[in-house]
């Protein structure tokens, strides 16, 4: 049995440093590195979960290119289940280049390729069927998806019984609620940032922002809050709760932040934990992937989070 299955962007990060400021048209700016990586909100998730020690599959879609192959390779070696993988020869894998600053914040050159032809009848639903929780990661970055499609996949994986958890991305396009507002009745846990839940509720308040989300069809809220932490609630009716970011954490590099304070609360979530304690694992997992470059590079087991985590109570 599955514990998690992971649907959403798949993507080939190419990530350089330290860059902060952009060379003049036609000139050389020097960087102190340029590497590739995994990247792409649902496989970032997905290697995190198994570096952590979850069993988790990847549904998406790549292309059959160069990029295809550093992917597939870099999720057999994670351990990470491909069955719902698919292999497009039409589309080209999506790739990003980041451009990390001297504060570790990046900046993001995307190219959608497969990822924006990927849709709700590429979802191979046997998959599905093996896993505790369905997690769509990515939503505003999947066109094809996103909406309806998603919706469709999301109030299916209700009849089957699964747990359904969403995270959103920046919408570069000013969609926002039109684009999520059909899925929100099949969301178990919803988990935007708190720029992106800004957008979504048009609203300032935290606590505001989870009021419009529950009256929209939510089951719970949590808020990433970026370096001050999260913000968990339970249900309309009940308060929130703010937890705080771990203290004494130097970032290096913010790629994957996001996507790994999920994967430590779907861990969570997937090993018997409560809400506020889910959250806390992923406020832990997610000071570790700032701790290194790369949207995956510094995640470790959970025994090692659970140990990093006593000794730096907040």
């Amino acid at each position: 049995m599955l514990d998690v299955a992971c649907i959403g962007i798949v993507v080939a990060d190419c990530i350089t440093k330290t860059v902060d400021h952009i060379p003049e048209p036609g000139k050389l700016g020097l960087v102190d590195s340029l590497n590739l990586y995994t990247g792409g909100c649902a496989m970032s998730a997905a290697v995190d979960l198994a570096k952590l020690g979850a069993d988790t599959a990847l549904l998406g879609m790549v292309g059959n290119d160069g990029f295809g192959d550093f992917i597939r390779g870099a999720l057999d070696k994670s351990g990470v289940d491909i069955r719902g993988l698919k292999v497009s020869g039409a589309h080209a894998t999506s790739a990003s280049v980041a451009l990390v600053n001297s504060e570790g914040e990046r900046t993001f050159l995307h190219c959608l390729g497969a990822n924006g032809a990927y849709t709700d009848t590429d979802v191979d639903f046997s998959v599905l069927s093996d896993a505790r929780i369905v997690f769509v990661a990515g939503t505003m970055l999947l066109p094809s998806f996103d909406g309806e499609p998603c919706a469709r996949v999301l109030a299916r994986c209700r009849e089957m019984g699964k747990v359904t958890v969403l995270d959103s991305a920046w919408d570069d396009k000013g969609r926002w609620m039109d684009v999520l507002a059909p899925c929100m009745p099949y969301i178990d846990y919803f988990i935007p940032s708190v720029d992106e839940a800004r957008m979504f509720a048009g609203c300032e308040d935290v606590a505001e922002m989870a009021d419009r989300f529950f009256d929209r069809g939510v089951s719970h809220v949590v808020i990433k809050l970026g370096s001050d932490g999260c913000y968990v609630r339970e249900s309309r009716e009940q308060e929130g709760v703010y937890l705080p970011a771990y203290s004494g954490v130097r970032a290096v590099d913010t790629t994957g932040a996001g996507d790994s304070f999920c994967a430590g609360f779907l861990y969570g979530l997937s090993h018997g934990m409560n809400m506020v304690e889910s959250a806390r694992l992923g406020n832990a997992v997610g000071a570790h992937c700032v701790m290194a470059v790369g949207a995956t590079t510094g995640i470790r087991p959970y025994a090692e989070i659970k140990q990093f985590m006593e000794g730096n109570a907040v």
